[in-house]
């Protein structure tokens, strides 16, 4: 039977960390929950190798010199082929059998008639793990729709309990369904790995759009499951946690988290309102929850008397969780968000030097960094072709013919 592929990156390639390294990555993906997924293994040191068709289409949310596309690819290396093409297909299934991982988010049935899907390349390489990411799943009544990120967020609930009540289904500032989708594919090909070191095989892994968006419901998906409540939008409000929310300042907004009946005494102390405390419109979480608009009145009362870093650093002193409410040029300026690092320098061939968000866990021996920016379309064809046996002259006829 086929042996688990055992690659080793060469050295042409600057190694992102060490915890991955030796693993080879092969990247099919395109758009957001798949790159995503691949970012993952490039930034912890794999060889990540990004699978493109010769001739350089647009990229989903702009130019390769965007700051999306940036993001998304770094730490990775180009090959250009065309899957379509005998000579490209050929080659792809050479490179494969050199793979640990090949990660895609073709719509269900592409791969299959192009004949790169994980029952075909398995069949040589027994150690693969293939990592399939759609909008909806490979099989099911729903499979063969094209997914979207705000698409799975409204079909998957998140809109309808994200907005002011009373003012319709409210979409997240972030793609939040592909980025989970990509983390949680992310998280299954760790956990094939760490059993193909048991078993030597390889399997299929499946998530979707969709599935990553209910999953992500948590605590509001079990309060439908187990108690049978259909939770509604509460605005900035938290939905089980009273006071928790958005609350004014003498200068602006702030976060307020009172969670549980210590914090809540602390809280009343620090307003100076210990009065609320034998109340019975907000002396139990029951009676703050039916009150929460009385109580919230109450509270900004006092709060839009003083500052927000007033009010945080009172707050802060006996244990209430309170922050600032930032825009994303303020989070960068945030002094513990420079101290973690998470804003990596890189020069970017298209844009010079610039920066991207580095990964947000620190690693005592193999840390992460932004190694290598985001490669040019085809910039490694001629070094990975040689590196699975490809003459000078194959290469270069591969590339008169169009299929690299």
């Amino acid at each position: 039977m086929p042996e688990p592929a055992t690659h080793r990156v060469t050295d042409s390639a600057a190694v992102a960390s060490e915890a991955l390294h030796g693993l080879r990555v092969l990247d099919l993906t395109r758009v957001r929950s798949g790159p995503t997924c691949v970012r993952q293994f490039a930034d912890w040191g794999a060889d990540v190798i990004k699978i493109e068709a010769p001739v350089d289409t647009a990229q989903f949310g702009g130019p390769r010199s965007g700051p999306d596309f940036q993001n998304l690819h770094r730490n990775k290396r180009s090959l250009t082929l065309d899957l379509k093409s005998d000579a490209g297909n050929a080659a792809f299934r050479k490179l494969a059998d050199t793979a640990d991982i090949i990660v895609e988010n073709f719509r269900p049935g592409v791969k299959k008639r192009l004949g790169i899907d994980y029952e075909t390349l398995s069949n040589t390489n027994l150690g693969l793990i293939y990592a399939s990411i759609s909008g909806f799943g490979q099989d099911g009544p729903m499979a063969d729709r094209p997914g979207f990120d705000q698409i799975a967020q409204g079909m998957g609930g998140l809109m309808s309990i994200t907005g002011k009540p009373g003012e319709g289904p409210m979409r997240v500032g972030i793609p939040i369904a592909d980025l989970c989708a990509g983390l949680f594919a992310a998280q299954g090909i760790l956990i094939a790995l760490y059993e193909r070191a048991r078993s030597g095989k390889g399997q299929w892994i499946q998530t979707s759009l969709l599935q990553a968006q209910v999953f992500m419901l948590d605590f509001q998906a079990a309060r439908f499951l187990m108690d049978g409540e259909v939770p509604k939008q509460a605005g900035n409000n938290h939905p089980t946690s009273i006071p928790t929310g958005v609350f004014r300042t003498s200068d602006g907004h702030m976060n307020i988290a009172v969670t549980g009946n210590t914090i809540w005494k602390r809280f009343a102390e620090a307003m100076g309102r210990e009065d609320w405390l034998e109340d019975t419109r907000f002396s139990t979480p029951e009676a703050r929850s039916k009150n929460r608009d009385a109580l919230g009145e109450e509270i900004e009362a006092i709060t839009a008397t003083r500052t927000t870093a007033d009010w945080i650093e009172t707050f802060t002193e006996v244990g209430v969780p309170a922050g600032e409410i930032n825009d994303i040029g303020q989070v960068f300026a945030n002094p513990q968000v420079q101290h973690l690092g998470l804003a990596q320098p890189v020069t970017s061939q298209e844009r010079g030097d610039t920066q991207l968000v580095g990964q947000p866990i620190l690693m005592s021996r193999t840390p992460s960094h932004i190694a290598a920016p985001p490669p040019l379309a085809g910039q490694h064809s001629a070094e990975i072709l040689a590196e699975i046996g490809f003459s000078e002259d194959e290469i270069a006829e591969m590339k008169a013919s169009g299929a690299t």
